[in-house]
Protein backbone atom coordinates (compact mmCIF):
# COMPACT_ATOMS: atom_id res chain seq x y z
CA UNK A 1 0.00 0.00 0.00
CA UNK A 2 3.22 2.36 1.26
CA UNK A 3 4.38 1.87 -3.17
CA UNK A 4 0.15 2.90 -4.09
CA UNK A 5 0.65 5.84 -2.01
CA UNK A 6 3.42 6.85 -3.35
CA UNK A 7 2.58 6.38 -7.00
CA UNK A 8 -0.40 8.65 -6.14
CA UNK A 9 1.75 11.07 -5.01
CA UNK A 10 3.68 11.10 -8.01
CA UNK A 11 1.08 10.80 -10.34
CA UNK A 12 -0.74 14.08 -8.46
CA UNK A 13 2.61 15.89 -8.56
CA UNK A 14 2.65 15.25 -12.03
CA UNK A 15 -0.41 16.16 -13.00
CA UNK A 16 -0.25 19.53 -10.56
CA UNK A 17 2.76 20.66 -12.52
CA UNK A 18 1.45 19.53 -15.98
CA UNK A 19 -2.08 21.91 -15.08
CA UNK A 20 0.34 24.72 -13.47
CA UNK A 21 2.15 25.17 -16.40
CA UNK A 22 -1.70 25.37 -18.59
CA UNK A 23 -3.00 27.71 -15.58
CA UNK A 24 -0.05 30.32 -16.32
CA UNK A 25 -0.77 30.12 -19.84
CA UNK A 26 -4.37 30.74 -19.37
CA UNK A 27 -4.21 33.60 -16.58
CA UNK A 28 -1.74 35.39 -19.19
CA UNK A 29 -4.39 34.88 -22.12
CA UNK A 30 -6.96 36.57 -19.47
CA UNK A 31 -4.67 39.02 -19.11
CA UNK A 32 -4.11 40.04 -22.88
CA UNK A 33 -7.87 39.80 -23.26
CA UNK A 34 -8.96 42.00 -20.68
CA UNK A 35 -6.10 44.62 -21.66
CA UNK A 36 -7.41 44.67 -24.79
CA UNK A 37 -11.05 45.56 -23.84
CA UNK A 38 -13.39 46.39 -25.64
CA UNK A 39 -12.03 44.67 -28.60
CA UNK A 40 -12.97 41.04 -28.33
CA UNK A 41 -15.38 41.39 -25.27
CA UNK A 42 -17.27 38.13 -27.05
CA UNK A 43 -14.53 36.21 -25.61
CA UNK A 44 -14.18 37.68 -22.23
CA UNK A 45 -16.92 35.07 -20.48
CA UNK A 46 -15.51 32.23 -22.28
CA UNK A 47 -12.09 32.25 -21.28
CA UNK A 48 -12.39 33.53 -18.12
CA UNK A 49 -14.77 30.22 -17.49
CA UNK A 50 -12.22 28.10 -18.98
CA UNK A 51 -9.45 30.21 -16.57
CA UNK A 52 -11.58 29.96 -13.62
CA UNK A 53 -12.65 25.61 -13.87
CA UNK A 54 -8.55 25.50 -14.69
CA UNK A 55 -7.90 26.84 -11.04
CA UNK A 56 -10.30 24.95 -9.87
CA UNK A 57 -9.26 21.37 -10.58
CA UNK A 58 -5.40 22.62 -9.92
CA UNK A 59 -6.56 23.51 -6.21
CA UNK A 60 -8.79 20.12 -6.03
CA UNK A 61 -5.58 18.26 -6.96
CA UNK A 62 -3.79 20.28 -4.44
CA UNK A 63 -5.99 19.39 -1.93
CA UNK A 64 -5.94 15.81 -2.53
CA UNK A 65 -2.02 16.11 -2.57
CA UNK A 66 -2.14 17.20 0.75
CA UNK A 67 -4.61 14.39 2.40
CA UNK A 68 -2.31 11.75 1.14
CA UNK A 69 0.69 13.63 2.09
CA UNK A 70 -0.64 13.94 5.44
CA UNK A 71 -1.58 10.65 5.44
CA UNK A 72 1.96 8.87 5.03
Amino acid sequence: MVQAEKTSIEELTSQIKRLNSKAGQMKMDLHDLAEGLPTDYQQLMDVAAATYEIYRQLDELKQQLKKLESAK
